[in-house]
């Protein structure tokens, strides 16, 4: 007699009952899947979760009472080994990092195919991070200013950054001047390195884009 394989341990929170009872059904027709429990609302998936410490949790964003974000900040800390994946209609950035940053590892849109989902949960288990191309875009080119904005402030000289604290200061350029002994005319040059290092036109947005992050 050879011993069952293991089956991955899913839970649904989902408040649209048709949605829920829809991804329960492709769960359970799928041989490396079972589903513990469906949750309609965050307060519930927060009292029943804990207890069952399934391996992946399907989790709408938009619950009635608790969001999905909030409950995936509330159990994350609790259920560290259990990862959570957002599935939702909604495609924006905000909803995106406030996902990534609450503790999800996937993010999934309802109206993926049936095998989509599933190879999306099996690959969530297997530690990747399963997202729509369209999201996956979206995250790379959020970060990608970010980047740039780093890049820039790397190519400021030790001079240039003691410059940039003396304007955080309020220092004007002829007290720069004075602090640095150097001339007036040689300010101006260095804050106009610094401009077009940073790709800003004033002190405001040199400032803000430095001290900003």
């Amino acid at each position: 007699m050879t011993d069952e394989p293991v089956k991955i341990k899913v839970v649904i929170v989902e408040d649209d009952k048709d949605m829920r009872d829809g991804l329960e059904a492709i769960v359970q027709s799928h041989p490396a899947l079972t589903c513990l429990a469906t949750c309609s609302t965050g307060e519930e998936a927060l009292n029943e979760i804990p207890d069952k410490v399934p391996d992946i949790v399907l989790m709408d964003i938009h619950l009635p009472g608790i969001s999905g974000i909030e409950c995936v900040k509330k159990l994350k800390p609790i259920l560290p080994s259990t990862q959570f994946m957002m599935c939702t209609v909604y495609e924006d950035n905000e909803n995106v990092f406030d996902s990534l940053c609450a503790g999800a590892s996937g993010y999934l849109l309802k109206n993926s195919p049936s095998v989509k989902i599933t190879d999306s949960i099996i690959d969530l288990y297997q530690g990747g991070s399963p997202m729509s191309s369209t999201i996956a875009r979206k995250v790379i080119g959020a970060f990608r200013p970010t980047a740039q904005q780093n890049t820039d402030i790397e190519k400021l000289t030790k001079r240039e950054r003691e410059m940039l604290d003396l304007l955080a200061k309020g220092f004007r350029y002829k007290e720069i001047a004075d602090q640095l002994f150097i001339s007036f005319e040689t300010v101006r040059t260095h804050i106009h390195n610094i401009y077009e290092k940073l790709h800003v036109q004033s002190r405001t947005e040199a400032l803000n884009k430095i001290f900003s992050r």
